[in-house]
């Protein structure tokens, strides 16, 4: 999802929104010929994401300014590591400061979190998958993050999957309708290669749902036993993915359930932003 193009779009219009006509604090207070030197550096243990995006914070304020990535996206790092060095125009160094940390602090702890919860079911099979839980126009930088601390994407956006969640299933059914029938008439109309997934919240919803023809079948807010008999009960005619109650005290268990995949809201709508540090000194 992460290309150039979204890249310098997005960080442009951050850039507008801290300054629009300018950084004043900068303009005033430092001289048109100053340069400077600045260290990314990681004042806490994590995992590196948004190189890119913190590049391109100092290149679209003033491409005088140079910056070299001392890490790559999913590196994982201590305290004191550097991460990158800034160089060039004294000015804009500080004006895009913010704005690159910001961004790249985020990604980080979005990295970081997804490596917690990767680690934590390493052994078991299952795959992390994070969910459109995502800020609002910051999707494909927030999902970015999470392939790079080791997790998966899940469905782009409502247009390139089929997902049926209790509500839809509720309207679907209205008037005392089939579950099987009418999830294999959606399927009879669904584009080639869309992935046709359902949601369930009980075990007796399992079977109807895999004669409907489903691609995956959710397993939403289980017990760690009933995921283990929908698990069994499945039986691998479609992939099985557990959502709902997932923590990192429960992931372990739920992993160990047998599902194929685990979807992890808090990846996205809980992680914190990693403490970064940007040390300039002004040359001399």
């Amino acid at each position: 999802m992460l290309n150039q193009e979204t890249i310098d779009r997005v960080v442009a219009e951050a850039l507008q929104e801290d300054a629009p006509t300018g950084d004043i604090t900068s303009l005033l207070a430092i001289t048109e010929d100053a340069t400077a030197t600045a260290v990314l550096a990681a004042r806490e243990p994590g995992t590196f994401s948004g190189a890119d995006v913190f590049e391109a914070a100092f290149r679209l304020t003033d491409p005088r300014i140079t910056v070299e990535l001392l890490k790559k996206d999913g590196d994982r790092f201590v305290p004191g590591d550097e991460l990158a060095r800034v160089s060039g125009p004294a000015r804009g160094i500080l004006t895009a400061e913010r704005i690159g940390l910001n961004f790249t602090q985020r990604m980080s702890g979005i990295a970081t979190l997804t490596a917690v919860y990767v680690d934590a079911i390493k052994g078991t099979g299952a795959t992390i998958l994070d969910t459109r839980k995502t800020t609002p126009n910051l999707r494909a930088f927030e999902r970015h993050a999470v392939v790079c601390g080791g997790g998966t994407n899940h469905r782009l956006n409502l247009s390139t999957a089929f997902m049926a969640k209790d509500n839809h299933l509720a309207v679907l059914l209205a008037g005392g309708k089939d579950l099987a029938t009418e999830l294999l008439r959606v399927k009879s109309e669904l584009p080639a290669g869309v992935k046709f997934e359902v949601e369930v919240d009980r075990l007796d919803q399992i079977e109807p749902v895999i004669a409907g023809g489903v691609d995956i079948i959710m397993l939403d807010n289980f017990s760690v036993e009933d995921l283990k008999t929908g698990v069994a009960q499945v039986a691998g005619r479609a992939v099985v993915e557990a959502s709902g109650g997932v923590n990192l005290n429960t992931v372990r268990a739920i992993a160990e359930t047998g599902v194929d995949v685990i979807s992890v809201g808090a990846l996205t709508h809980s992680a914190r932003a990693l403490d970064l540090g940007l040390d300039v000194t002004i040359d001399a």
